[in-house]
């Protein structure tokens, strides 16, 4: 990689895993890194699989101006909120996915692209482990239960999201590729097995984090070249196989390992600030490290 801070115009980094320390907190390295590479003219995009509304609060502690990819590509969003593009499930084959995944019903959740109470609809918190049913208690708010949950769907929403013990999204993966949805969803994942947590978010086909950010870059008028994606679990893939430059964090999963792409230092050790020192001249980080 080149230590050359004007090859890197577009900086996109995940939230979860890496931008947000093991306590759910953006590291003051990380956060004056990052306010650096803004100064020095790289503009910085949160790519996340959170609800927009849901990674407001982490976007708007950077101090500047700011646009969010969320629901791991499906909407892109200012912090001002200024849509940019939404790729929207049909509620057709949303309502196609409940019916085929019957025995996960317990573990569904589906998302809606609006701010009000229904942008969260689920069943009954029965079947939600310790870690989603705190992540829906900071969501109250917003959150309906609708038993038939097919009963939401008067429009079409962001995406469905099985969640539950590693164990049990291991079976339901298996049901979904019974499931005769190829060519109609995407399916990714998002595990934590310290935290005995998975999720599966299952979109309309074509999306991904890789797919917005793509978009985006070229809306901007940034080519691949001029991209760094920085991340750390299985639905940052796609972003990091489009960037020019992709980084992934110390802690990351091991599927994003031994594919030749930058290690940084784990998110509880300032992985961020390690890479954007890299860009701005600094070599802080290793390759293959």
């Amino acid at each position: 990689m080149t230590n050359s801070s004007s090859s890197i115009r577009l900086l996109a980094t995940d939230i979860d895993g890496t931008l947000l320390n093991p306590q759910f907190q953006i590291s003051e390295g990380d956060l004056l890194a990052l306010r650096r590479a803004h100064a020095a003219g790289i503009e910085i995009v949160l790519v996340t699989g959170r609800r927009h509304q849901f990674a407001l609060p982490i976007a708007e502690q950077l101090g500047f101006d700011l646009w969010l990819i969320s629901s791991n590509g499906a909407v892109t969003r200012s912090l001002a909120g200024e849509t940019f593009h939404r790729d929207m499930m049909p509620a057709a084959t949303c309502r196609r996915l409940v019916g085929a995944m019957q025995e996960f019903r317990g573990n569904t959740v589906l998302t809606f692209d609006t701010e009000v109470k229904g942008a969260i609809v689920l069943e009954h918190l029965d079947e939600m482990g310790v870690s989603i049913r705190r992540w829906l208690e900071k969501n109250m708010e917003y959150i309906e239960f609708v038993v038939p949950i097919e009963d939401a769907l008067v429009s079409d929403p962001v995406q469905a999201m099985f969640c539950g013990t590693m164990a049990r999204m291991s079976q339901a993966l298996q049901a979904l590729d019974r499931a005769g949805m190829d060519g109609t969803v995407t399916v990714l994942r998002t595990e934590y097995p310290e935290r005995d947590l998975s999720m599966i978010d299952v979109l309309t086909a074509g999306c991904s984090k890789g797919h917005a950010l793509e978009r985006w870059a070229g809306h901007r008028g940034f080519r691949r070249e001029q991209v760094m994606a920085i991340g750390d679990n299985h639905n940052d893939v796609e972003m990091l196989e489009f960037a020019g430059h992709p980084v992934i964090m110390g802690n990351a999963c091991e599927e994003l390992r031994g594919r030749g792409w930058t290690v940084t230092r784990g998110n509880d050790d300032c992985g961020i600030a390690a890479a954007v020192d890299l860009v701005l001249g600094s070599l802080a980080i290793v390759v293959g490290g």
